[in-house]
């Protein structure tokens, strides 16, 4: 089992990043082999809209040819049993550097048909988890959760499976008097990450481990199927 998580945050170490690595860890306590990516490491753009994934008998039929940063990402991704995707939500959605991933990822395997079949070769579980500073609340309030919906159903439907986990009301600054945060409450941010941040990090955990056992099920089944 090949379990690859890519980061859409600029940072390395902080909650999305902090989610990600215990879902890996969950994963690769059932034996999956893992590798975390942080996109900000690459140099890429979003589609470019040339259409040579979609050209009948091309020889990029079916994969992004844009040649930059990313290719070599999308060819191990096609190998991958599980993906996991993390991004922390600005401006009520996942970050540009995620979204021009997305579009690269899902749109070669799109196919224009009438029900926009997908060409991906197998069926494969997606991981969403994003980060916010609102609360739940103010998140559905805000129309956070309905703006994220698409993409969750859109990506299960490309790759076999998709579900979510919303991480709300995060800390984000390690000194909350430095900057002009007046909407945020510093105490109150603190224990939340003191109490409910690790049940967070608890349920990406799991999510790990539920990508490997069922794709383990899954492949048991499909060997041991009558032909």
């Amino acid at each position: 089992m090949k379990i690859v998580a890519i980061n859409g945050s600029p940072r390395k170490n902080a909650n999305t990043a902090t989610l990600l690595k215990h879902a890996l860890k969950g994963a690769d306590s059932q034996g999956a082999q893992t590798e975390l990516i942080h996109l900000y490491d690459l140099n890429y753009k979003g589609c470019v809209s040339c259409f040579a994934c979609k050209l009948t008998g091309g020889k990029s039929y079916g994969k992004c040819a844009h040649k930059d940063d990313l290719q070599p990402l999308l060819e191990k991704l096609r190998d991958a049993d599980a993906i996991l995707l993390g991004s922390p939500i600005y401006f009520g959605n996942i970050t540009g550097m995620m979204r021009s991933f997305i579009e690269r990822l899902a749109f070669q395997y799109t196919l224009y048909d009438a029900n926009y079949s997908s060409l991906f070769p197998r069926k494969i579980p997606i991981g969403l988890m994003y980060t916010m500073n609102l609360d739940e609340k103010r998140m559905k309030e805000w129309g956070y959760v309905e703006a994220l919906k698409g993409l969750e159903k859109r990506l299960g439907s490309i790759f076999g499976s998709s579900e979510a986990l919303y991480v709300t009301d995060t800390y984000q600054f390690k000194d909350y008097s430095k900057y002009e945060v007046t909407a945020f409450s510093e105490s109150l941010k603190a224990k939340r990450r003191e109490e409910i941040f690790p049940i967070d990090c608890e349920k990406a955990y799991d999510m790990g481990v539920r990508f490997v056992t069922q794709g383990v099920a899954a492949t048991y089944e499909c060997e041991n199927a009558p032909h």
